[in-house]
């Protein structure tokens, strides 16, 4: 097949990815909407139910009454179902659109040589651990927030983030560079469903009407603090492989030096700080609940803002422009003279006064040269 049919074919898997995120997207609102219109049962009246349960006397009865209930919740447990289903569905989609974009470069690359590629990578890395973690951290809670924010970004991408496909830059190509990104993007999307449980708890904490609406339907607060951690535990060594050990050798190998000091590397250096810090305060000093959920936010901005500038040209050459001298007409003695600016005027012009002066100070001197 030729580049521009792998092109045509990676643009028609993202729109048709785009498609199936936002009906996974409706899936879950549908069913969440629809759980509101069932009563909520309590942590003690769950154990009450489960220890009946376990009696030998009244367990078929209890059992029987169960099934009777369960009906209504097993028609809105479908839509959570059809969602899952959509989301995996989308994410194969999303899958083949990445591929299709590597391969119809000339020669064959890895997906991120621009902002739209790496936005596309990191949204199916977000998915991808959020269907991977989905029943080991019990995540079918996150199903809309997950599918909401993926269709955002893949529209902003799609919009205002679209390149065509072009070769790597020379600094680019390196296979360090690819076990760089990867490293970076697992961690990235780890780091983004933490940030997500982050917000859901101080929502949760602050809400008024905790037993109402999807606030409800949420896990304990203790809970979500625990699935936040996991989340962090797990990304923290994959980030500090990525920032501090792959990408100081890929920077040695492209530009000759393990660490320039550029800003994306300073940021991702603050970020592996933040992380180390909240993850230091819970293992010594057992920071949890709020404190730990404020300290997890501005790590997560920080992630966001390195990762979008991972991309562009980490060291630009510097070509300042030479200051050229001016000249300007000096009142006392007659003659043009160099100024401290060192600004040069414009050949053929008349001499003209510095930059910054004040065009009071220029209409006296005008007026000395006239009388």
């Amino acid at each position: 097949m030729s580049d521009l049919a792998w092109e045509s074919i990676g643009q028609q898997a993202i729109a048709g990815a785009g498609v199936v995120y936002f009906l996974a997207l409706l899936a879950h609102l549908v069913e969440w909407s629809a759980l509101r219109k069932v009563p909520v049962e309590s942590r003690a009246s769950r154990r009450a139910r489960a220890a009946l349960a376990t009696d030998g006397g009244s367990t078929v009865a209890v059992l029987a009454d169960a099934d009777q209930d369960a009906d209504p919740g097993d028609r809105i447990a479908l839509f959570g179902r059809i969602g899952l289903l959509l989301t995996v569905l989308a994410a194969a989609l999303h899958f083949v659109a990445l591929v299709s974009r590597g391969l119809a470069a000339d020669p064959n690359r890895v997906p991120w040589g621009n902002m739209y590629e790496f936005t596309l990578s990191g949204t199916f890395f977000v998915t991808a651990i959020y269907l991977v973690m989905y029943r080991r951290l019990k995540l079918s809670w996150l199903g809309p927030v997950v599918t909401g924010f993926v269709v955002a970004l893949l529209m902003v991408a799609v919009i205002w983030l679209y390149a065509p496909v072009s070769p790597l830059r020379e600094a680019l190509n390196s296979p360090w560079l690819v076990i760089h990104v990867i490293s970076a993007v697992i961690a990235t999307g780890a780091f983004t469903l933490g940030a997500f449980v982050s917000v859901l708890y101080l929502v949760k904490e602050r809400s008024r009407h905790p037993e109402a609406g999807y606030i409800a339907r949420l896990p304990e607060l203790v809970a979500l603090d625990r699935t936040a951690y996991r989340l962090h535990a797990f990304a923290f060594p994959v980030w500090t492989f990525a920032v501090l050990i792959t990408g100081p050798i890929w920077a040695h190998q492209a530009w000759s030096s393990y660490w320039n000091w550029d800003p994306k590397e300073v940021w991702a250096f603050i970020t592996w700080v933040v992380y180390a810090g909240y993850l230091h305060a819970r293992a010594t000093a057992g920071w949890k609940g709020r404190k730990a959920a404020w300290l997890r936010s501005p790590g997560w901005r920080r992630c966001g803002s390195t990762s979008s500038g991972s991309t562009t040209s980490r060291r630009r050459a510097c070509t300042p422009t030479p200051r050229r001298p001016c000249t300007r007409w000096d009142t006392r003695r007659g003659f043009t003279s160099r100024c401290r600016s060192r600004w040069r005027r414009p050949a053929g012009r008349s001499p003209t006064r510095c930059p910054g002066r004040s065009s009071r100070r220029a209409s006296r001197r005008s007026r000395r040269r006239t009388s």
